[in-house]
């Protein structure tokens, strides 16, 4: 086995070898490489102290990133790379994070603190492949198996009982069945864990080839409950509805293995149906029914992803399209089809048709597309056309409605509203001297409506 280094990895190791320093590549790098993947990044470790790699690598810039538990960001040629001494870890502490560490000349030492067997592979070119823990084999076999006794592995941090999932979904490999009862036996660690940390190894998991094999290990693990119980009710839910052929839960797998990946459409995927357990109903002739689940949907996806704490921006587009996935579009007008592409924004709006594709190919087939074909090609056909869809896009603004006498406030929104609505219908009205001549009988308008409503008090 030869691995060919980046150029800046070469003058890493160059340099620590000038200085009598060993050093290696190390976990998920020589893992990719070993299974013919490009390395995402390269991790080197070294029984250099992080004084001297940062005396070393003086000539660079270097970043602290974890000096106390020896790692220094190298950089060089505008890349970081993360350099970081031997070390074994001591007495973690909140099952996340050890509470000193020990710094060694030991690279088995290093090796053997990691997480699982394939990521406890270090490599140089004088030692060749190091492997204390079968880890190559585990890799040939597709296995996922910890480094030593599973229970301690998730003791030192709970966050490895998910990133197990994790690195299965990725990898398509099979979790090692000591490993398996481990995780679920110290699922309850999870608790202890930020909420953050758990959101960015879901959002990983759902960014794999196919999300729906990671989304059964962690119910099937017994560790859904801990980041997102709301979906444990949709599993084994009968629809009871000709246009449906799998429950609830197994539909919205398909869905979210039918997705392109777009983290904001997957998580859209895998929610857009959570609220059809709470609005289920059966009509006379014992036909399921789901009324109004869009908005439910809508509303448990919006408290999933606040307790997640996923950003704003994230919550209002997965809520919209949620909230959207139901919508028909059916003989609409061109002014509808404005008002529609305005509500949900031409950067959602593909993501919309793909869910709404997604959400067509779980269902029951035949698969009919046409209808939501020929109306996403009317809203292409629509923005090609240039014509103003939003308040943004009239030729007058809110200081030029103030300066004809609206009052600052929710005034001038409705007055906008208000002129939107005439040029979605007329786009050539869109010019400044017309809208101010609508501004100016509408204030008309609502000064005689006032003056009326003032007599017929008095009266």
């Amino acid at each position: 086995m030869k691995i060919t280094y980046p150029e800046e990895v070469e003058i890493i190791f160059k340099k620590l070898n000038c200085n009598g320093y060993s050093r290696f590549i190390v976990g998920g790098c020589v893992r990719d490489i070993i299974l013919g993947k490009e390395p995402f990044d390269w991790d080197i470790c070294t029984d250099a102290r992080p004084e001297d790699i940062q005396r070393i690598f003086k000539e660079f810039y270097t970043i602290p990133t974890g000096i106390k538990h020896g790692t220094i960001t190298v950089v060089i040629n505008d890349k970081n790379f993360e350099v970081t001494t031997f070390r074994t870890d001591k007495d973690y502490i909140d099952h996340r994070r050890p509470r000193e560490v020990e710094f060694t000349s030991n690279i088995y030492e290093d090796l053997k603190r990691r997480d699982f067997t394939i990521n406890a592979l270090a490599y140089n070119e004088f030692d060749g492949l190091v492997d204390c823990f079968n880890g190559l084999k585990d890799l040939k076999e597709k296995i996922l198996r910890t480094v030593g006794n599973a229970d301690e592995r998730f003791n030192e941090d709970a966050l490895r009982i998910i990133r197990g999932v994790r690195f299965s979904a990725q990898l398509d490999f099979e979790i090692d069945e000591d490993t398996a009862l481990a995780m679920t036996s110290n699922r309850a660690l999870l608790e202890d864990i930020s909420k953050e940390r758990i959101r960015e190894e879901f959002i990983k998991i759902l960014l794999t080839d196919k999300p729906s094999e990671g989304i059964k290990k962690l119910i099937n693990l017994r560790l859904m409950e801990y980041i997102m119980p709301e979906l444990l009710d949709c599993v084994g839910f009968e629809q009871k509805n000709p246009n449906h052929n799998k429950d609830v839960f197994n539909h919205i797998m398909e869905v979210l293995d039918n997705t392109e990946k777009d983290v904001y459409l997957r998580l859209a995927a895998l929610l857009h149906d959570i609220g059809k357990p709470q609005c289920f109903t059966v009509d006379e002739n014992g036909k399921g029914h789901f009324y109004g689940h869009h908005k439910k949907s809508a509303e448990i996806a919006e408290n999933i992803l606040t307790r997640l704490k996923f950003d704003n921006k994230t919550i209002g587009i997965v809520k919209l399209l949620v909230n959207e996935h139901m919508s028909r579009y059916e003989f609409l007008r061109e002014k509808s089809i404005k008002k529609f592409i305005n509500k949900i924004g031409i950067d959602n709006l593909d993501r919309l048709f793909r869910l709404q594709v997604a959400d067509i190919k779980g269902s029951k087939p035949p698969h009919d597309f046409s209808k939501l074909e020929h109306f996403r090609d009317e809203c292409t056909r629509i923005i090609n056309q240039k014509e103003p869809m939003s308040v943004k896009d009239l030729d007058i603004n809110g200081y030029d409605i103030m300066n004809l006498g609206i009052n600052q406030g929710k005034e001038i929104g409705d007055m906008l509203n208000y002129l939107l609505d005439i040029v979605l219908e007329n786009p050539e009205l869109n010019r400044k001297e017309l809208l101010s001549e609508f501004i100016k009988q509408k204030k008309e308008q609502i000064n005689f409506r006032q003056k009326e409503n003032q007599n017929n008090d008095s009266n």
